[in-house]
């Protein structure tokens, strides 16, 4: 049990029947009135997020979040395989289970599978990937006077906007929490 007073950002607790990871939290004296604490909470199954105040003197049970690290093996149809790097059983999750975590990440990579009490929920591939162009449209110098850019897809399918420079076979670095292009390899 941890109290709402010690609460941190990315503390991870079971409250109301769901397990959430602490986002933002402000502990607040007010002038007239007891303390409390402002928090804003993410709901790790959903994705929601919302603000909730608890008095600091308020419990809630951590929840712990397994991590394993997996390698992603293949998909099939609407299913994925992984491998576990530890035990090497073999794991399958469904696309509704994996969201679009998967669309930066090739066969044969680690990825980190995160549990709740034996429930898989999320996929956290890594912070970069580094992945071949395979189709873009030329582009052409003097086009701009600022950093423009323009789609290209990756060798494993996902759509990625890059400047204007990068050609077919070029390889980029991804960061795959938002997507974005970062340099050419």
């Amino acid at each position: 049990m941890v109290s709402a007073g010690d609460f941190r950002n990315g503390l991870t607790i079971e409250y109301e029947g769901n397990v959430y990871q602490v986002i933002e939290f402000q502990h607040v004296k007010p002038g007239k009135g007891a303390a409390f604490v402002r928090t804003k909470l993410k709901n790790i199954k959903s994705g929601g997020v919302v603000e909730k105040t608890f008095r600091p003197t308020e419990k809630c049970p951590q929840a712990h979040i397994d991590r394993r690290e997996v390698e992603y093996l293949y998909k099939d149809n609407d299913i994925y395989c992984f491998m576990d790097k530890e035990t090497y059983d073999s794991l399958v999750l469904t696309v509704a289970q994996v969201g679009n975590t998967m669309k930066f990440i090739k066969e044969n990579e680690t990825v980190k599978i995160l549990s709740h009490n034996g429930e898989v929920f999320s996929i956290e591939p890594p912070l970069f990937v580094e992945l071949e162009i395979t189709e873009t449209e030329p582009g052409f110098k003097g086009n701009t006077s600022t950093g423009a850019t323009k789609p290209a897809t990756v060798e494993t399918g996902a759509l990625v906007y890059v400047p204007l420079f990068v050609e077919i076979g070029d390889v980029i670095k991804i960061d795959t929490r938002t997507g974005e292009y970062l340099s050419r390899v």
